[in-house]
This record gives C-alpha cells, sequence and structure tokens, in this order.
C-alpha cells in the first residue's frame, strides 16, 4: 500500500524509482524512462526535476511503471491531482481523500501471540473487557458471551491475555485493552494457527444459522459465475469492504457488542473452453 506519509510528492516516487533502475542498471537513461511514459528525454527529467507535472495520458503509465494496484493507484491518482491544484483548500481535500484510502494500522502478530486464536472466545474476552470500560469480572463476561463459555474458560483467556500484554492493569482493578488490529506473516506454523481459528469461527457463524434471530444476524451466499478478471476484481472488491469495516468500526465510540464477519469466496466449479486462447470460467461461492 501507497504510504503518504512518505512522500511528499508524487514525483518522489518516480525519481526514486529511477535511481533504484540507474543502480541496478547503470545503463538506464532519462529516453528509457520517458518512453515507458510516452515522455520525451527533457520532459522526463523536468517531470522528475518538479520542473513539470505528468500529462494526463502519462499517468496510467506511470502507475503500470510503478506497479501501483487497487487503492494505491487510486491513491497516487488524487496525489497527482493535489499536486497540480492551484487552491490550497483543493489541495488539502485531496490530501483529506487520499489519506482516507489507506490502510488501517496493524499490529503483527509474534509467536506467542498465536495463544490469541488458539480459542475463539479470547478474543472475544478482550473486546468484552475494552465494551466494560477496562471491567473484567469472571461471572460478567459469562454471561454476555454466545455461545455459552463456562468461567473457567473466561479465567484463562483474562490470564493470556494479560500474559502476551493484550490486556494491561489498571486502577480499581481494571485493564486497559490494546490495539485490535492484527496481520500475520505467512509461515507454515502460523498459517496452521490462523487455519485453526478460520474454522472455528465458521463453526461459529453455522451456530449461529441457528441460535441467533435473523434480526441480529446476517448471513448470505451468493453463487456466481466469473471470469479471470471479475474473479480478480471480486477479490479486491472484498479486501476494500473488509478495509472499509475497520475504519467504520474505528470510528465508534460507545461500544456495545462484539460482531464476527466472515468472509468466505472460494471455487466450486471451473470449467475450461475447448477454443484456443480461452480462459477458464469459474463460478465461486460468496459468503
Amino acid at each position: 500500500m501507497l504510504n503518504i506519509n512518505e512522500i511528499s510528492d508524487y514525483r518522489d516516487l518516480l525519481k526514486n524509482y529511477y535511481t533504484q533502475r540507474k543502480l541496478d542498471m547503470p545503463l538506464y537513461s532519462y529516453k528509457m524512462m520517458g518512453q515507458k511514459l510516452g515522455l520525451d528525454t527533457s520532459q522526463i527529467f523536468r517531470v522528475l526535476n518538479k520542473e513539470l507535472h505528468l500529462p494526463n495520458h502519462s499517468i496510467p503509465l506511470a502507475k503500470d511503471l510503478l506497479d501501483l494496484k487497487g487503492r494505491s493507484g487510486e491513491i497516487f491518482e488524487i496525489l497527482v491531482a493535489a499536486a497540480k491544484a492551484k487552491s490550497q483548500a483543493k489541495k488539502e481535500k485531496l490530501y483529506k481523500m487520499a489519506l482516507s484510502l489507506q490502510d488501517v494500522d496493524l499490529r503483527k502478530f509474534s509467536a506467542s501471540e498465536y495463544l490469541f486464536l488458539s480459542k475463539w472466545w479470547i478474543p472475544v474476552v478482550r473486546a468484552l473487557i475494552e465494551m466494560n470500560g477496562g471491567h473484567a469480572e469472571v461471572s460478567r463476561l459469562v454471561k454476555q458471551i454466545t455461545p455459552a463459555v463456562s468461567e473457567d474458560q473466561v479465567r484463562e483467556a483474562i490470564a493470556v491475555l494479560k500474559d502476551l500484554k493484550l490486556i494491561t492493569p489498571l486502577a480499581s482493578e481494571r485493564y486497559a485493552a490494546t490495539t485490535a488490529n492484527f496481520t500475520s506473516a505467512g509461515s507454515p506454523t502460523k498459517t496452521a494457527a490462523i487455519r485453526s481459528y478460520q474454522n472455528q469461527l465458521l463453526a461459529l457463524a453455522q451456530n449461529a444459522l441457528i441460535a441467533v434471530e435473523p434480526a441480529k444476524r446476517n448471513i448470505s451466499s451468493l453463487l456466481v459465475g466469473v471470469d479471470d478478471e471479475c474473479f480478480d476484481d471480486l477479490n479486491e472488491m472484498t479486501l476494500e469492504f473488509r478495509r472499509q469495516v475497520q475504519k467504520r468500526v474505528a470510528e465508534v465510540k460507545d461500544v456495545n457488542r462484539a460482531m464476527q464477519f466472515v468472509f468466505a469466496f472460494y471455487p466450486v466449479a471451473e470449467v475450461a473452453k475447448e477454443s484456443k486462447g480461452s480462459q477458464a470460467k469459474k463460478v465461486g461461492a460468496k459468503r
């Protein structure tokens, strides 16, 4: 994801690209880069030295050159527009738009923190402690969790959260909860932990179909026919929706419930056309 805080001008990205290419290949030239952007040598020189802006026809070419796709590509286009804007008010509005497209801050798991995912109710206990203003009375927490868990399970969750410093002691026997958004690297051990946790969440969703009244949940599915381009678009749309959910919940001031989202987009059939050069059609289910 393009980080707006690390650049002051979109042309810095182009300058950094040129510098890196020059280091990798000493014969790389302004002419070679200009050809990629539909510019002559003098134009690309002036762009990189911030004496000239990219013309409109060069913007998609620059995105391709920098390998900026999806929201990174959108941010780049907004930064170009902001740099070209005449009024300060317009610049600030555009920069605000670009910032809104950035990902939420994510904290990476350490190996030990995968204990956090070992039981589905441990993250729920952390969320409830935060919602309860830091209070962690076991009897109260047990009554708030669905499906039902035991007091011993809640005590175990609190012990894990304290050990991992995902909750820290405050005065009056209360706790502060730390960052709730996480990501992970792709080692086999960590991948297995994530899969185990996701299996627990899928089981909870199945239970909710029976145990939770429809007015308090939203579980639906779609069976869709797609081609390769649509498949990529739907993947991107799913990631974008996930990001929007994270941003929206970050704005909540008075939390009164914890909801679990499960994103599932998987193939159930694939038919390859016999004609030469054709692409396979895929059918996927989304929940």
